[in-house]
């Protein structure tokens, strides 16, 4: 397996390829045919059907062959689920496709993940997913107000061009919220431009004192978003392994945003 690592938005764009061959064959169908519809490596092609089954987008009703989103109704029978999982509902009526992705993210990275979007000028945590040893941040100065310190507004502040984080700064002034906070307009853009291509934003205490975070940016469409994680302890190397796991499934989110219909459909694939 050669080659560059597929960004999140290449390994949307081979799932969405696979469901929209799955949703078409409605009463199954085979793997061997799901390749030759949708001409993806059989490595690849694997990859892509063992995180749609993982995360019930896809059901496996037989040896290598696949329903959408199916959900078992007695032995041997099923209901496709498609149109359930689009409106981001499971057929048991639990929690949509988005909140269960988030879930599964938060028990792979041990920590709470948020999910952020800028929209109209403003930084908002649009989704999230705690539990009692992942707990959210608390929010002591309004994140929409701290997008210079925050893992999620640099990983949306990123997304923007010149003028518009300018003007964002503008209108929220950048701060000094703890000892470590980046306050120079001129530092913060110098670390939001010179990262690594796909690494993930860091707040190191920036924030708040005590609480470490990271976040990975998601283009989809016309609003900038992002996924992120906090943890409640300065730990680096804890953080740096939490980050790399959700930077590997950043792209989970993402599909789970599309088809939960809280995302517009990409329409091009970056890089």
């Amino acid at each position: 397996m050669g080659g560059r690592a597929p960004t999140a938005l290449a390994s949307v764009h081979q799932a969405l390829r696979v469901l929209e061959v799955v949703n078409r064959h409605t009463g199954g169908v085979s793997l061997a045919q799901i390749a030759r519809e949708t001409k993806l490596p059989q490595l690849m092609l694997a990859r892509v059907m063992a995180h749609l089954v993982r995360t019930n987008l896809a059901t496996p009703v037989g040896p290598g062959a696949y329903v959408a989103g199916a959900t078992p109704v007695g032995p041997g029978a099923y209901v496709a689920g498609a149109a359930l999982v689009l409106t981001g509902v499971s057929a048991e009526g639990g929690p949509g496709q988005l909140q269960q992705t988030l879930a599964f993210v938060r028990d792979a990275v041990g920590a709470a993940v948020y999910v952020g979007r800028y929209c109209d000028g403003e930084v908002s945590i649009t989704q999230y997913a705690d539990g009692p040893t992942a707990p959210v941040v608390e929010e002591w100065v309004d994140f929409r107000a701290a997008a210079h310190a925050s893992a999620v507004g640099k990983a949306l502040l990123t997304q923007l061009d010149h003028d518009g984080r300018r003007d964002h700064l503008a209108r929220h002034r950048a701060d000094r919220l703890t000892e470590h906070t980046l306050a120079s307009e001129q530092a913060l853009f110098r670390q939001l431009d010179d990262r690594r291509p796909n690494a993930p934003l860091l707040d190191l205490q920036e924030y708040a004192i005590g609480t470490v975070c990271a976040a990975v940016p998601l283009t989809s469409g016309p609003n900038a978003e992002c996924v992120a994680l906090s943890l409640p302890g300065p730990d680096p190397h804890r953080l740096r392994l939490a980050a790399r796991v959700l930077q590997n499934e950043a792209a989970a989110v993402l599909l789970a945003l599309l088809v939960s219909g809280t995302a517009p459909t990409p329409l091009t694939t970056a890089g």
